[in-house]
């Protein structure tokens, strides 16, 4: 499996990421509850490249650690810079008029995230989830 890179720039940008993230988790053998948390995850990311820097890109790449698979959610941008991250990750924290859920609840979705960002320069967040061991079990009998 080949890893996908979307640019979003426009609303549209949202749903086509989100189309090539169900297509790849359901080829990485995710079940409808896991590909709908990834799915989320691919909306708020999204929305936020919009919303906070005006756009950025997307990269959906199949992962792989110690014998487990998974898919790993990039979000990069080269906007204004995330100032206080700590504070970024609490719930219910927004500096554009939202309910402020997006960057907590991403963390809580996945099972690794991570965040980097810069003022002025711009921010990163990298998001995988693992296949449930049960599932990748049963994508070997196949």
């Amino acid at each position: 499996m080949q890893a996908v890179m979307c640019a979003i720039q426009r609303e549209v940008d949202v749903y086509v990421a989100i189309n090539r993230g169900r297509a790849l988790s359901t080829a990485i053998g995710f079940d409808d509850i896991d590909r709908t948390r990834i799915e989320i995850v691919i909306l708020e990311l999204t929305r936020n490249l919009l919303a906070h820097a005006g756009g950025g890109t997307l990269l959906l790449e199949p992962a792989s650690q110690d014998g487990r698979n998974g898919l790993t959610v990039e979000a990069r941008d080269t906007g204004p810079g995330i100032p206080d991250i700590a504070l970024a990750m609490r719930d219910g924290f927004s500096t554009a008029h939202t309910l402020g859920a997006g960057l907590p609840g991403v963390q809580r979705l996945m099972d690794d995230f991570s965040i980097e960002s810069t003022v002025g320069a711009g921010t990163a967040v990298r998001a995988t989830k693992w296949l449930p061991v049960r599932a990748q079990r049963e994508r070997r009998r196949l």
